[in-house]
Order: C-alpha cells, then structure tokens, then sequence
C-alpha cells in the first residue's frame, strides 16, 4: 500500500480492501472448482479466474464506507469488481508461473540458495508485488470515481 495520507487515503485504503473482499469471495469459488479439476498440472488456480459479484457483509460495510447508497449506480461497480478479479487472477498466476520456474531451476529450499540467487528470487518477486501493488493502485482509484 502507498503512503498516502489523510482523507484520500483512507479511502483510497477502503477501496483497496473494498477490491481484495471481491477478490477473495471470487476465490472461494474458485478454490473450490480447482480441487476437483486438479490436474497436477498448471500454477494451482485452475483453469481461470472465476468472477463473483455478490457482496459479503464484510463488503458491503467498506461499500457504505466509500460513500455507497442505494443511490449509487451498481453496474459501474460490479463492472470495476469483476475487471479487478479477472487483474488479480492474471497476477497471481505470474507470480506463480515465477515461483514455479524458479524453483525448478534453483530448487525449493531457500537456504541453499547464494547469495546472487537470493537476490534473483528476491528481485524476480519484487518486481512482481509492485505490479500488483501499482495495478491495485489504479483499480481503487478508478473505483473511487465511481462512488
């Protein structure tokens, strides 16, 4: 998360969390699907992102929090929530497209490592979380101007 301080990161904080509750309500369902086609093969997210548009309690709170009413047009929302899951889906795999390759090459116990390879792991994953970090960035304050 940036440092943003005061009113606008607060909310720009909300949205974040408004995004992730998306994100992890989508992911149950997806869990779910990915146990019972588990091949062995792929990054352990199954086939595709699966998109659930419903509100959890814990969701709905941080939706009022934000400004959201009745009033508030719903499809611009549920159409930002929906773009951030499928985002999301497509980062999480990377990153474990990357941790997979890396650790076929180098080997899954992180002790053993050298130091050139730590910090390949290191910068390889880091690069990675500040995608993520950016593109959350800009999927809550693209929500923001929503509510």
């Amino acid at each position: 998360m940036s440092g943003e301080a005061g009113p606008g990161g607060e909310r720009l904080a909300l949205a974040r969390s408004f995004l992730q509750e998306a994100v992890y309500r989508s992911r149950g369902d997806q869990a779910g699907a990915a146990l019972f086609a588990a091949d062995g093969e792929g990054c352990g997210l199954g086939k595709g992102p699966s998109v659930v548009l419903d509100l959890t309690p814990r969701a709905e709170a941080l939706f009022r929090d934000l400004g959201g009413s009745e009033g508030t047009p719903v499809e611009p929302v549920r159409d930002a929530m929906g773009a951030w899951v499928r985002r999301q889906d497509a980062l999480d795999r990377k990153r474990n497209h990357f941790l997979k390759a890396f650790r076929g090459e180098h080997g899954t116990d992180r002790r053993a490592y050298s130091e050139d390879v730590t910090r390949a792991f290191e910068d390889g994953l880091g690069a990675i979380n500040a995608q993520v970090t950016a593109a959350q960035d800009e999927a809550a304050r693209a929500l923001l101007d929503l509510v």
